[in-house]
């Protein structure tokens, strides 16, 4: 920011430089992320707490029960059931349990990212540095990404009998800029649902155990609901790593907005990045909580052209929900969250 040419009359002394001084303002966009909502069978306090939280900003928040999969709520339906967006670095977590199957790297790998500096994987997952993630990537090569991505079940539909879901889509050849490395730091050439990152999510929460989401919305749906097991994937040994890096991210990382001293810790995975398929920019929060007993997954999506679009900021917005989630006591029962209370509250809304 330089100065301006002063400006002087003649034959008076020169007057100081006029400087201009230009604020730059965060600009939230307005919207209303709640329109055409049908918001009937949703939890009504995950609900109003997670519309509470996003405000007007153009993003959705899908929350849903790590331990059998149902979809608690869905903030701004529209969006969540799109065709996709790319992860950005919430895809590292899981290039990250590829590398650490297939014996890439172990969680004290310690990997060059910068000249005279190394990083391991907790910090590299604290800090989202692309550069560690790429190094991984590049040494999977694009075939074994695409298996474990395949795996976990990107690309596919990862609901049951939710006709509006839509599968993503995995890419059938390295991404032209930057191949498989540029795939593991920031999902170049995926796109991704905020189902899918939620099933994924769930899966790290809950031990390896992928459950069907499902979203019961009538009366029958409710009332005969039972969990449904995807898949069991063997991944139970790799998990106190990953999630070291995780809580990393939490407590001093990228996501340390949504960290509260007082009350819940979440665990969790920002990522910000442009989006040439839709256009603007996006930011991405996926992270659970409690530690020891799982309860809910959270999944907020920002999307639009302001700077404030960024995974540090939807954080922010999930910290928010797990604030008021814990004022509200709902991480106060070891038992799956709410089971009684969630279905008596669907009896009294009709």
């Amino acid at each position: 920011m330089g100065p301006n040419s002063a400006f002087a009359a003649a034959a008076k002394p020169a007057a100081k430089p006029a400087v201009r001084r230009t604020t730059h303002h965060r600009v939230v966009e307005y919207a209303d992320p709640t329109k055409g909502d049908i918001t009937t069978y949703d939890d009504p306090v995950v609900r109003q707490v997670a519309v509470d939280a996003i405000g007007h900003e153009k993003g959705s928040v899908v929350a849903m029960d790590p331990t059998t999969g149902r979809i608690l709520a869905v903030v701004n339906q529209k969006m969540a059931f799109s065709s996709g967006f790319e992860p950005c670095s919430t895809i590292k977590p899981f290039v990250a349990l590829a590398g650490l199957q297939e014996g890439v790297i172990t969680r004290d790998t310690m990997i060059r990212v910068a000249n005279r500096r190394y990083m391991d994987l907790t910090e590299a997952m604290a800090h989202s540095n692309n550069k560690y993630f790429e190094a991984v990537g590049s040494e999977l090569g694009f075939d074994r990404l695409i298996k474990y991505h395949e795996l976990f079940g990107l690309g596919q539909k990862v609901g049951y009998n939710i006709p509006e879901e839509q599968p993503g889509l995995l890419p059938s050849r390295p991404p032209v800029f930057g191949g498989a490395a540029r795939m593991s730091s920031f999902g170049s050439g995926i796109r991704i649902t905020p189902f899918q990152l939620a099933s994924l999510v769930g899966t790290l929460a809950n031990g390896g155990e992928q459950f069907y989401l499902q979203y019961p919305r009538t009366e029958e749906a409710r009332e005969n609901f039972q969990p449904r097991v995807r898949q069991q994937l063997d991944i139970a040994p790799l998990l106190p790593d990953l999630r070291e890096g995780m809580l990393a991210a939490v407590m001093y990382g990228t996501a340390r907005r949504s960290y509260d001293p007082d009350g819940e810790q979440d665990l969790g995975k920002t990522g910000t990045c442009n989006d040439e398929g839709v256009g603007g920019r996006l930011g991405w929060f996926a992270s659970y909580a409690d530690q020891a007993h799982p309860k809910i997954v959270i999944v907020v999506l920002l999307h639009g052209g302001s700077r404030i679009i960024s995974g540090p900021h939807a954080s922010q917005i999930a910290g928010r929900i797990y604030r008021d989630l814990y004022t509200r006591n709902y991480f106060a029962s070891a038992e799956s969250p709410r089971a009684a209370e969630f279905a008596a509250s669907s009896s009294s809304a009709r």
